[in-house]
């Protein structure tokens, strides 16, 4: 791994050496919104990385709300993913179909919260596989049920009512994955009732400006990606975009930097913005 890039994401070259290992497990923890139009369990049965799980990110998921895939309690994630044959000891690679879109959020759930350490996101994603030529399979993969340990740590979930008193304070620093245009309000939002704009306070970093199709940044390049967003990556940051999922980017982002104080907001846009009680503004800044 070169000494500028991030310590939480590995080569397909490295992951291909090591396939077949007792101790790794590979996930393919693909999702996609309507406008991308592409079907991750399709895709997922059309060809897979040799012995790639399939991770569905809103059934591991707390049921209990009808927002999407929220964080589980510890107890629901561990049964889960124990079903799947993975262990908290494990060396478990995340992937996801273009790289860099939702395989960090699975990479927060599992290292950051649910505190599994060995844990890594591949660069490049399927698509970056694919394109090389890497070896692909259909066959579902069998592993013997495991037994996950998980060291839950809820204070990196923030809910809807800490949110609210970071923005009315003004005490934390708000980094949005959305898009420049959905932040300014300038286009509208991909799910319906839900209203435009951005919290008070909030800097816009696009999840997209963290990689290079599919591949994640230098670090000198995340640090002046997220400088230039007016992020002071010596102060907390609370991570926030339109579901919860691509705000795991810059919480990625984050902690390759070695920064270890940041949050993300599970909500995220798919709460604050259906609400009429919370309060949004518009424009880039």
């Amino acid at each position: 791994m070169a000494a500028d890039k991030s310590r939480f994401v590995v080569s397909a070259e490295w992951l291909q050496s090591q396939l077949g290992a007792k101790d790794l497990r590979i996930l393919d923890a693909s999702f996609y919104l309507p406008a991308q139009k592409r079907n991750a369990d399709a895709e997922y049965s059309g060809g897979h990385i040799p012995g790639a799980i399939r991770f569905d990110q809103d059934k591991i998921s707390d049921h209990s709300t009808d927002l999407p895939h929220m964080v589980p309690s510890a107890e629901f994630f561990a049964s889960e993913v124990g079903k799947l044959g993975i262990g908290e000891t494990d060396r478990i690679v995340i992937y996801d179909g273009p790289g860099m879109f939702a395989s960090p959020r699975v990479w927060w759930l599992f290292h950051i919260v649910m505190g599994a350490p060995n844990v890594f996101v591949l660069d490049g994603g399927l698509d970056g596989w694919k394109a090389e030529g890497r070896p692909l399979e259909t066959a579902l993969p069998a592993f013997e049920p495991a037994t996950f340990k998980p060291k839950f740590n809820g204070s990196r979930v923030v809910s809807l009512d800490e949110m609210r008193a970071i923005v009315d304070s003004g005490s934390l620093q708000i980094a949005d994955a959305r898009s420049a245009g959905r932040f300014a309000a300038a286009e509208p939002e991909p799910r319906e009732g839900m209203r435009s704009g951005h919290m008070p306070g909030a800097r816009n970093l696009p999840s997209g400006v963290f990689a290079t199709n599919g591949r994640f940044k230098s670090l000198p390049e995340l640090r002046e990606t997220i400088e230039k967003a007016g992020i002071d990556l010596d102060k907390p940051v609370v991570t926030t975009c339109g579901s919860g999922i691509t705000a795991a980017i810059i919480t990625l982002a984050l902690e390759s930097l070695g920064h270890g104080n940041n949050r993300l907001y599970d909500g995220s846009w798919s709460e604050w913005g259906s609400r009429a009680d919370t309060p949004i503004v518009t424009g880039k800044d």
